[in-house]
């Protein structure tokens, strides 16, 4: 039984002339880490939203362990948008109570032990933060709950490469492996060795699904990043 899926999603935002997605369909299982491809405005975000249970506009059918979006979903699927959303003049010690209150699967020894990590001082009140530190504090956040599901949107698109490679291996050494992982990005080069999956969607439609390895294969590519280039001709 798959983890995710999508049946014939389609939706519309509110006076758009062109489809959001365009009968999407997906099936996706736990122990894999799948990138979410695609450039800017080709509805990356849309899907990662309607996974959250953000969205609800749409027609088809998503399931989550084989339930429908609601508070059961929503349980277990842990998310990180692409905009930061924690108020500015919160002390972080108060925003680790605040989700430990919000989500069950909250571990507070397991972000405390990624903020040591990431040298940042649960006593910091955020706005004193860097960029790159808040960006950190939020994916802290987002991986220290135990989750199923966990979608990252453009976690690695507002900072640096020395960070971006400090998030990627965040990543990859926090989560569960019996998770699923999927994480939207237009920035191919810098994730893709730690993907078993790729999804490539353009203008709302979904146009390769297959893993790396496949993907590559079947387009003679030394890269997923060539794959892309060559596919969005970039």
């Amino acid at each position: 039984m798959a983890l995710l899926e999508f049946k014939n999603v389609t939706l519309k935002y509110k006076g758009a002339n062109n489809l959001a997605l365009n009968n999407i369909n997906l099936s996706l299982n736990e122990g894999q880490i799948v990138g979410l491809l695609g450039p800017n405005g080709s509805g990356k975000t849309t899907i990662i939203k309607l996974i959250a249970g953000l969205l609800k506009n749409y027609t088809g059918e998503i399931l989550i362990n084989n339930k429908h979006i609601g508070p059961e979903s929503k349980a277990i699927v842990s998310y990180l948008p692409d905009s930061t959303y924690l108020k500015e003049d919160m002390v972080i010690k108060d925003v680790i109570k605040m989700f430990s209150d919000f989500y069950k699967d909250f571990d507070n020894k397991k972000m405390l032990s990624l903020l040591d990590t990431m040298n940042i001082s649960a006593t910091s009140v955020i706005k004193t933060l860097s960029k790159g530190n808040k960006e950190k504090l939020q994916l802290a956040l987002v991986l220290s709950r135990n989750a199923q599901i966990y979608v990252l949107d453009e976690p690695i698109g507002g900072v640096d490469p020395a960070q971006r490679d400090f998030i990627i291996n965040t990543i990859i050494n926090n989560y569960a492996f019996n998770s699923l992982v999927i994480i939207s990005t237009h920035l191919i080069e810098d994730i893709e060795s730690v993907l078993d999956r790729a999804i490539f969607i353009k203008n709302g439609s979904l146009i390769i699904d297959d893993t790396k390895e496949n993907i590559i294969n079947t387009h003679e590519g030394n890269s997923l990043n060539e794959v892309f280039k060559e596919v969005f001709r970039c």
